[in-house]
């Protein structure tokens, strides 16, 4: 008799760090037991909004946006994009000394980069696009900077643009953490057991790429928008990391520290409590 499969959507964005993240499941490298993987490939501002309708098993989604999820989602303790004494970057065409009352591109203001600038300077208008027009948008002149992430932060330099801040930067510089930007989190009503087993199997596929590295960013480059081999290793290496296998107690702390900070600068309306899965 054939077991019936249950379907699990996992919800990630179309970058290298993410695809090589979940190699192992994409690629059938670990059984995943009673449930079928669907993988749904959004960018992360458009699984952010999914998420508020509790739409997809599991997603990743800026950890910004819990704030807005957490009564249906809690946090999957391995998966997340952390960046150490680096992060999100505000550019310019030309140098800038203050963003004060300067208009930026974003892309998305539930991304934990728009939390964090926001943070970093509160007086700047913002208009959102999607995180692959941004540099664009900068170059046209119709915005005094942009805020990049994704690969844009290792090839604006070479597209002649301008460093504001490396928000990541700033944010160990005051608090002497990492900052947390992207989680995995999964859907509450599956139950704990479910729950368990699903984050069990994607930490096995963090773990297969990072024991694969090789064959794993093969495939991650698939996703890496044009990225040489080189970058995208360098890429997918800033993001997935032994954070990345376990928050840590640097990076739960992180975490919550992000929230509590957006609820007291009121960019988050309501306090916030970060809750983990354990395994």
């Amino acid at each position: 008799m054939v077991q019936e499969t249950e379907k699990i959507r996992i919800g990630h964005s179309p970058d290298s760090d993410d695809a090589f993240m979940f190699y192992a499941l994409a690629k059938g490298h670990i059984s995943t037991g009673p449930f079928e993987i669907v993988h749904v490939i959004e960018d992360i501002e458009t699984l952010n909004r999914r998420a508020l309708a509790a739409e997809l098993e599991v997603t990743a989604i800026s950890v910004h946006a819990y704030a807005y999820v957490a009564k249906d989602y809690a946090f999957m303790p391995c998966g997340a994009s952390i960046g150490d004494q680096y992060g999100p970057l505000i550019v310019s065409k030309e140098p800038i000394q203050s963003l004060k009352g300067k208009r930026v591109a974003i892309p998305g203001d539930m991304t934990t980069a728009y939390l964090t600038m926001k943070l970093y300077e509160p007086d700047v208008e913002t208009e959102p696009h999607r995180f692959d027009e941004i540099l664009e948008v900068v170059q046209q002149g119709k915005v005094d900077a942009g805020l990049i992430i994704h690969e844009g932060q290792l090839t604006y330099l070479r597209e002649g643009f301008h460093k504001i801040v490396d928000l990541g930067e700033w944010w160990y510089e005051d608090t002497g953490l990492p900052l947390p930007l992207g989680a995995n989190v999964i859907r509450r009503n599956l139950g704990d057991e479910k729950i368990r087993s699903i984050t069990s199997l994607l930490k096995q596929s963090i773990q297969y790429s990072l024991d694969h590295r090789e064959s794993g960013l093969e495939y991650a480059m698939t996703y890496a928008r044009d990225m040489e081999t080189e970058l995208a290793d360098k890429f997918v290496g800033m993001y997935v990391n032994d954070y990345t296998l376990d928050y840590g107690d640097d990076g739960r702390t992180a975490v919550q520290l992000l929230l509590t900070r957006g609820y007291e600068a009121g960019i988050i309306p309501h306090h916030v409590e970060a809750d983990f899965v354990t395994l």
